[in-house]
């Protein structure tokens, strides 16, 4: 019996005793992270500023959540997301930097420890490549296909590192084509184990704009506005799905897509007298203009979607009002593997909401220049004090309670101050 089999059936075991339905063996798993994309942004979730009909069909495909929340800027995200635990937690890290004394307990680590071969490739912003080019390989990654984040281009005429090496070739190349394409040469290399991959998208992030010269254009003459980025990622998820199926590998393959943040307020369109242009981005969204909202801790910048597809395991069409928040991605991922979540981290698996039923996260956590907020699906406490009903209508619009609450906002209120994101 191959090693693989056997991890398979430990599995198997482990989660019948965990009470799961959704896995009979475990699975290939790809999370998908694009990159300044918020709710308003996706045709399923109602928006209407361009069309996303690959996005739309992987969402009616699976499970389409409804109440995932990241933090407001990438950077914390990802730290979330590969510790599972809230950056305020692990001693707030620097801008572009990653805990070294983490780097063994990384989400792609405990995949590591599972069997799985680990990728990763797109957007890294966990450190300067060119300083430490093995840095994603210590942090759990076999392979990684990454641009040099504040150091080249990532588009057109792309700064890609490939495994400690630049990849000169791919200056002749689209950026996004090259990730992609690395990701589906790396499933093709080994049919043999399960592969676990981050696809951290360059999407729909503007250009680099701190470089000594302007990064090239791209073929119009300007740089990608958002909808021709928006555009081009729902292309590079048809052609991933596409290439799925044309390799039978859908149905063993859990696909999750979700994003860092909320939608740019503004994005770079050119480079005029020594600076760049960047108006503003707005976005229809059920029939409302709504701006991007990166950076702000109301929906606009926090609240983001989450589909799941996984034909045959997941049904299709299911619309799941559990909560998430970005730490909960790396005890789902460990549980699927058949690994323990490490004690101690603020990550909760919203594995049983693959199939139907309620989550353990009864409130989800944010956090940005100085303040946090922990929330429920419709009521949110700041951490300044201020309760606010969030509108369920009006995207990034939030009501302040003061005085006599209803049953239900004092229920709320009381459940919110009883939560305790940080270690203290």
């Amino acid at each position: 019996m191959s090693v693989n089999r056997i991890f398979c059936r430990i599995a198997m075991l482990l989660l019948m005793l965990s009470g799961s339905a959704v896995a009979s063996e475990r699975p290939n798993i790809i999370v998908v992270m694009a990159d300044d994309v918020g709710f308003e942004a996706i045709g399923a979730y109602g928006g209407e500023s361009y069309a996303t009909p690959h996005l739309d069909a992987l969402a009616k495909s699976g499970l389409m959540g409804m109440h995932c929340y990241s933090m407001p800027v990438c950077h914390p995200t990802r730290i979330t997301f590969l510790t599972g635990q809230y950056p305020a937690n692990v001693g707030h890290p620097r801008w572009g930097s990653f805990p070294r004394q983490l780097e063994e307990q990384t989400l792609a680590k405990t995949m590591q420890d599972a069997g799985y071969r680990t990728v990763v490739t797109g957007k890294w912003q966990l450190a300067l490549l060119k300083d430490d080019l093995q840095q994603p390989h210590r942090m759990g990654f076999d392979q990684y296909c990454l641009f040099g984040w504040h150091e080249g281009p990532r588009y057109h005429a792309p700064m890609i590192y490939e495994n400690g090496e630049l990849n000169e070739s791919a200056r002749d190349q689209f950026g996004p084509d090259v990730y992609r394409e690395f990701l589906q040469d790396f499933i093709l290399a080994d049919r043999e184990k399960p592969f676990f991959a981050f696809y951290s998208m360059a999407l729909c992030h503007d250009v680099t704009d701190d470089l000594d010269k302007p990064v090239p254009y791209s073929p119009s003459g300007k740089y990608l506005t958002y909808e021709e980025m928006g555009l081009e990622m729902d292309r590079q998820i048809g052609k991933l799905v596409a290439f799925l199926d044309e390799q039978n590998l859908r149905e063993d393959t859990l696909l999750i897509f979700t994003t860092d943040n909320g939608t740019a307020a503004r994005s770079c369109s050119h480079f005029e007298e020594g600076k760049y242009v960047k108006p503003p981005v707005f976005l229809k969204y059920k029939g409302r203009r709504v701006q991007g909202g990166k950076g702000k801790l109301d929906d606009t910048g926090t609240r983001v979607p989450l589909i799941v597809s996984w034909p045959g395991r997941v049904k299709p069409g299911v619309i799941s009002r559990e909560l998430v928040d970005m730490s909960d991605f790396y005890a789902t991922c460990a549980e699927l593997a058949g690994q323990q979540t490490p004690a101690g981290l603020d990550s909760l698996s919203f594995v049983p909401a693959l199939s139907g039923r309620p989550v353990s996260r009864s409130w989800a956590y944010a956090e940005g220049r100085g303040t946090h907020w922990v929330r429920d699906q419709k009521y949110k406490l700041y951490s300044h004090g201020r309760f606010v009903q969030v509108s369920q209508k009006n995207l990034g619009e939030e009501h302040v309670l003061t005085g006599d609450l209803s049953t239900e906002a004092a229920a709320a209120l009381k459940k919110l101050r009883a939560a305790q994101p940080l270690n203290q």
